[in-house]
């Protein structure tokens, strides 16, 4: 809230840092690339939806957007925009098309107009139990879990 009184009109919210890595036989810090995972959403996914309506600015999330339903669960989460890198990087930019026709389909299918319809309608504000996002549902989430005889977790 502070930085949007301070001005801040939109927010990037967990930008993926790439921090170095030692090479302990050369002794030098050297770079060290690795691409993001589409579980890494999950987190700016939360803080948007926990934020959005709440926090006057525009979001973007730029970690852990690999596939439409990615773009989609940002959107719907109250991301105004989304990025991606990781996903350009492995699968070529022609990826990017394939990415636009599916979420046009997917608001199609689901009798969306645009974006800007679905854009906040997962956030804590708009959902039918905002608890999901707190901490409180921690023991909920962990109940939800069960075990098989030989110690395999399942779902």
């Amino acid at each position: 809230m502070r930085l949007a009184k301070a001005g801040a009109d939109s927010l990037v919210i967990f930008n993926r840092f790439y921090q170095p890595d030692f090479d302990l036989e050369r002794l030098e810090v050297v770079p060290n690339l690795t691409l993001s995972s589409a579980w890494e959403l999950r987190l700016p996914l939360r803080w948007v939806s926990i934020l959005y309506g709440r926090v006057p600015v525009d979001f973007a999330i730029t970690r852990g957007v690999h596939s439409y339903e990615d773009v989609l669960k940002s959107v719907m989460a109250g991301a105004n925009v989304t990025m991606m890198a990781s996903e350009l990087l492995r699968n070529g930019v022609q990826r990017m098309g394939l990415i636009v026709q599916e979420v046009a389909q997917w608001l199609e299918d689901h009798e969306y107009h645009s974006l800007a319809q679905a854009r906040g309608s997962m956030s804590q504000k708009n959902v039918a139990e905002p608890a999901a996002f707190e901490r409180a549902n921690y023991m909920k989430v962990l109940q939800s879990w069960k075990y098989d005889p030989t110690g395999v977790l399942l779902r």
